[in-house]
């Protein structure tokens, strides 16, 4: 495991389209079909890393939430399946359904998503606006395995709510910060 924080791409940036497969329906899904006027949230996971562990009923109960209010949510994982198993669109799928996520979860088998939003780590959050337009790239919260602070989802949720109310979203925002992106080599 290797500590990675986000690259922090530029606010403003437009968000890169994308047609992926959904691991639990096995449909092609695209950036198009799957935005929201309100706002999208481009979450990039996997399944082994502890630091998307330790945030995911977390980012449950944000998902839920932030969907009802027509927030887009959105997760994908770009990870090496030859090295990390365990983050095969099969195991994908288990969990998925395990967890009952509320949003898709999109295999990137080529891994060129992921180097287009210039995802670094799991997990990566991205919040774009109604036009896809970058308004949030950083951390959930600042709750990491072992530090015991709880996990909140504090600073996305803040984000968000911010978004649905037309407010500006301060500039200073702290990288994510998990396991790197398992590149393929």
């Amino acid at each position: 495991m290797v500590l990675t924080e986000s690259n922090m791409l530029a606010l403003g940036s437009i968000a890169p389209d994308f047609e992926l497969k959904d691991v639990v329906t096995g449909r092609k899904r695209s950036l198009q079909k799957l935005r929201s006027k309100k706002g999208t949230l481009i979450m990039f996971i996997c399944n082994h890393c502890p630091y998307v562990k330790h945030v995911q009923l977390g980012i449950l109960v944000m998902a839920r939430e932030y969907i009802a209010k027509g927030i887009s949510v959105v997760a994908i994982s770009s990870n090496d399946i030859e090295k990390y198993p365990d983050d095969s669109p099969k195991e994908m799928k288990r969990i998925a359904k395990h967890f009952s996520y509320p949003f898709p979860y999109l295999y990137d088998e080529t891994q060129e998503v992921a180097k287009a939003y210039k995802a670094a780590c799991t997990p990566d959050f991205f919040l774009f606006d109604g036009d896809l337009k970058l308004v949030y790239r950083g951390q959930m919260d600042g709750s990491r395995p072992g530090n015991r602070i709880p996990v909140s989802g504090k600073d996305l949720r803040n984000a968000m709510k911010a978004l649905l109310n037309g407010d500006p979203i301060s500039e200073k925002q702290t990288p994510s910060m998990g396991c790197n992106i398992k590149w393929k080599e």
